[in-house]
């Protein structure tokens, strides 16, 4: 535990030393995989999956602030949406305007988890976005979540509804609309995810703030299975076919990522809590104070030893 105390301790003190060029890289890449896995997923347009460009998005991403991200990703999924289905993008579109109405109004710092949820979703994992945001954000931070989860299944309803999609004759453009419209109105997988992750985050938030010992453990848990619950109820109520053991595996995992998240945000040691009971003219106060685990980094010493003059004279006068 020491080891990883002092490697945390390091790692605040190298990233606050090279901040200025720590940040860029890091949204750099944060952009580049974006990018990427949109391409990936609905690459119907070749220039925006041309490697030139979309270096040059991510570094352009890279000095701007981190809510042009989301637009950046946002055009880029219309550009590509636009070349499979104009009704497709149209559709999109709107949905975007909505969500950036509602994301900017909100919770315009939680950039972060609007780009990381469909990523996680990609990855197998989302469950990890609720339980995190539910640890580090507000409530308010479920409308991120929310809109990062609504712009995953979009996607993915348009891109499964391809082949369906490609029947329709082009005079038929009021019937596309319709159906991609009625498509996502209809999509329950969406709406008991949102449902699931809402109440996650909200939950996790009010026990995190608890003053007992090991609020955000307890928070991680009590979060995970009321997450597994409301999924396996919908499955039940609406037939989403969701896989239960890749529900459960998937918490699981998030559980895991979460704690790896306290540690380096919310590290304290409980054995060690004072209970302190002071005064003034006018309130009589009762703390709590818990202290945190923290250890002093390592200091290199560089030592010079220095030899007496004298004893390199006799050394030259041995040798000779």
């Amino acid at each position: 535990m020491t080891n990883l105390l002092v490697f945390r301790e390091q790692l605040k003190k190298f990233y606050g030393k090279y901040e200025l060029y720590i940040t860029p890289v890091l949204k750099f890449l944060l952009a580049l995989v974006t990018l990427i896995m949109i391409n990936d997923t609905i690459g119907y347009m070749s220039e925006l999956k041309n490697i030139t460009v979309v270096l040059g998005l991510a570094l352009i991403c890279a000095f701007l602030p981190m809510n042009l991200t989301v637009l950046v990703a946002a055009a880029v999924t219309l550009g590509h949406l636009y070349k499979f289905s104009m009704e497709c993008a149209v559709v999109a579109l709107a949905v975007f305007l909505l969500l950036f109405i509602l994301y900017f109004r909100f919770s315009p710092r939680d950039t972060v988890a609007v780009l990381l949820t469909p990523l996680c979703f990609i990855l197998k994992i989302p469950y990890v976005i609720p339980i995190s945001m539910g640890l580090v954000g507000t409530p308010v931070s479920a409308v991120s979540v929310a809109s990062g989860t609504i712009v995953y299944y979009m996607i993915k309803y348009m891109t499964d509804s391809a082949s369906v999609l490609s029947t329709f004759e082009e005079e038929k453009m009021l019937e596309k609309f319709r159906y991609v419209i009625d498509g996502m109105l209809e999509n329950r997988d969406m709406f008991v995810t949102i449902a699931a992750f809402v109440a996650t985050l909200s939950i996790v938030y009010l026990i995190r703030r608890l003053k007992v010992d090991y609020a955000w453990t307890i928070a991680m848990i009590t979060g995970a299975l009321l997450d597994i619950l409301i999924l396996l109820f919908g499955d039940l109520m609406y037939n989403t076919k969701i896989s239960i053991m890749g529900v459960i595996i998937g918490s699981a995992v998030s559980v895991l990522l979460a704690k790896i998240l306290e540690f380096f945000v919310f590290n304290v040691d409980y054995s060690r809590t004072e209970y302190v009971q002071f005064e003034d003219d006018e309130y009589y106060y009762y703390v709590k104070a818990v202290p945190k685990n923290t250890v002093a980094a390592p200091q290199k010493r560089v030592k010079t030893i220095r030899v007496p003059e004298k004893a390199v004279g006799q050394q030259k006068r041995d040798k000779q």
